[in-house]
């Protein structure tokens, strides 16, 4: 399973000098499979530059899941080549939302006045597998969703392959239970040794006291989570708009110096751009 990051910033695309380490995309994931399946986590601005390597390729079918329905995760989705190409098929998993509310909601982004082209007007075929809230299989993946606490709900997932285990944690706030959301110890029972998990990290203890209940963490609490699941790998992810690449180095060296304390072989980065994580 291999795992590339085409976007890890939150809540609004970013550009400028201080922001060329991590980059200024927002959050898309692509986990490539054991049995060639590809699988697109989101649709924020990070999708446009995948769909244009996408396009350019052999590839034929695809797998999109969405953690949720806010702004910055779908806002890509009308500029991804794919779906203007007929050769393409691509499968859209009722995720996090049962019916035809993926279908709706994506409709409802490419609605005039507020883009050109139509959602009922794009070459691919769209497929709609029935799937969530259950565990489901994406040819050698197996694919375990967890409600995510953040307003609106949404989920997190836990991606599975030959005894390898991916869990993508964004949008997610360990300090406070929203509607629908779960404990920390929900979520550390979920990650437990996880060889790679990526988490929300947006904020750091001091900014976090102006924002409890906005639906995102501490990079602290994500720091600790992971610890505490025994994870391998731990990726700081849903950068913050604001945040520097100095000031999220800053952050990368102090969870560093934790971990070192806590006598742990935890790693830990900062998830950008372009990252890629082999399992």
């Amino acid at each position: 399973m291999i795992v590339k990051v085409w976007g890890s910033r939150g809540s609004i695309p970013v550009s400028g000098q201080e922001y060329l380490k991590y980059g200024g995309d927002t959050t898309c994931v692509e986990i490539r499979t054991k049995s060639g399946d590809i699988i697109v986590v989101d649709a924020g601005t990070g999708v446009r530059r995948l769909g244009t390597y996408l396009a350019d390729q052999k590839t034929r079918d695809l797998n999109l899941i969405f953690t949720h329905a806010h702004w910055d995760h779908l806002m890509g989705f009308p500029f991804f080549k794919p779906l203007f190409f007929s050769r393409f098929n691509i499968h859209m998993h009722r995720c996090p939302y049962q019916g035809n509310f993926v279908k709706d909601i994506l409709a409802k982004v490419m609605a005039p006045p507020h883009f050109p082209v139509q959602y009922k007007d794009v070459k691919a075929r769209m497929i709609y597998p029935d799937a969530c809230p259950l565990d489901f299989a994406i040819g050698s993946v197996t694919v375990v969703p967890i409600a995510l606490s953040h307003p609106n709900g949404g989920s997190g997932y836990k991606f599975v392959e030959d005894g390898k285990c991916f869990v993508f944690l964004t949008d997610n706030e360990l300090g406070y239970v929203h509607p629908g959301g779960l404990a920390f110890s929900d979520y550390l029972e979920f990650s437990a040794n996880a060889d790679l998990l990526i988490h929300d990290a947006e904020y750091t203890p001091e900014e976090y006291k102006k924002f409890v209940d906005w639906g995102h963490s501490v990079y602290t609490d994500a720091l600790d989570l992971a610890l505490d699941a025994g994870v391998k790998k731990l990726g700081l992810f849903h950068l913050n708009q604001e945040r520097t690449d100095e000031q999220m180095d800053d952050i990368v060296r102090d969870c560093r110096q934790r971990i070192a304390k806590r006598e742990s072989s935890l790693e830990c980065v900062g998830v950008g751009s372009d990252m890629e994580f082999n399992l």
